[in-house]
């Protein structure tokens, strides 16, 4: 993380900053779907070169193994609802995807914001950059309603309610008119949103009690077949062969691909510290999932 003193003011629309260096040594991060897009700048080949993608909400596990290297990032990750004024896409074209900016703002203003963070004094400069830009975005942006539903239902599910039906009746809309919000805005279903918070509570419950019956219980879930049974849905195996395999996935959510992102040497258009792109042979935008 940065210091404290280092970091500006964040504006309402970001939920936290996470600063990311690469290890001597090979990795493995773990992401777990948590309804959350992410902002990833990233430094490499110490400093000559960088890029800025979009990362959208995972809808199930994603595992990195990487390689040892030499680099950095800076991971901003928005609150649910908000990340569409600032990419400019509806959340849903984002889910599961790793998407340069250029592909969302253009390749002008995608690389002139690249070219500034790299021009910034180190990750705290960043920033404050990128904070700026975020602000720039904002104002331009009217805000339509089902934004602020998305919102509303989201803090609800992440509140301890389970159930969609009760939500909209509360929020005095349709099930139907909340999935279309959610999808917008969010870039997942309400029903799968409130799963991912259920799994969220989970796992930080299970950091501290040693018993899954328990963690089932006190995380809403009906029992702990239940429980284990949509964990491996979303996981592939069960809570007790992850944290065997993959302790440190349990009580770790909630930014680790911003990790595997500054180790991963991918195709996003990089550019060099002096503004001009990185020489390549040319090829159409690719997204990575």
């Amino acid at each position: 993380m940065l210091p404290v003193a280092c970091r500006p003011k964040l504006p309402r629309f970001v939920e936290g900053v996470q600063q990311v260096k690469l290890s001597e040594h090979s990795q493995r991060y773990v992401r777990l779907p948590d309804g959350r897009t992410t902002l990833v700048f990233r430094v490499l080949e110490q400093g000559h070169f960088g890029d800025v993608c979009a990362v959208g909400p995972r809808s199930r596990i994603f595992v990195k193994e990487m390689r040892a290297g030499h680099g950095q990032a800076l991971v901003v990750q928005f609150k649910p609802g908000w990340s569409v004024p600032f990419f400019g896409v509806g959340a849903q074209l984002l889910t599961d995807q790793i998407v340069p900016l250029q592909d969302l703002w253009g390749e002008q203003a995608g690389s002139a914001l690249c070219v500034d963070l790299l021009r910034a004094s180190g990750l705290a400069g960043a920033l404050t950059r990128v904070v700026q830009a975020i602000d720039e975005r904002m104002v331009q942006f009217a805000e339509p309603a089902p934004a602020r539903l998305a919102r509303r239902a989201a803090f609800l599910f992440e509140s301890g309610e389970t159930q969609v039906q009760p939500v909209a009746r509360r929020l005095g809309v349709t099930p139907r008119h909340l999935r279309r919000a959610f999808l917008d805005h969010v870039g997942v279903t309400p029903k799968d949103f409130a799963r991912m918070a259920r799994l969220q509570r989970a796992l930080r419950l299970g950091v501290t009690v040693n018993n899954w019956a328990s963690v089932a219980v006190g995380s809403g879930y009906y029992d702990q077949s239940h429980f284990i049974a949509e964990f491996r849905e979303f996981v592939g195996e069960t809570p007790a062969s992850l944290q065997q395999r993959w302790p440190e996935a349990l009580g770790a959510q909630g930014g680790l691909i911003t990790r595997e992102l500054a180790a991963s040497h991918t195709n996003s258009r990089r550019h060099t510290f002096n503004g001009v792109p990185e020489k390549r042979p040319l090829r159409g935008p690719r997204r990575r999932t």
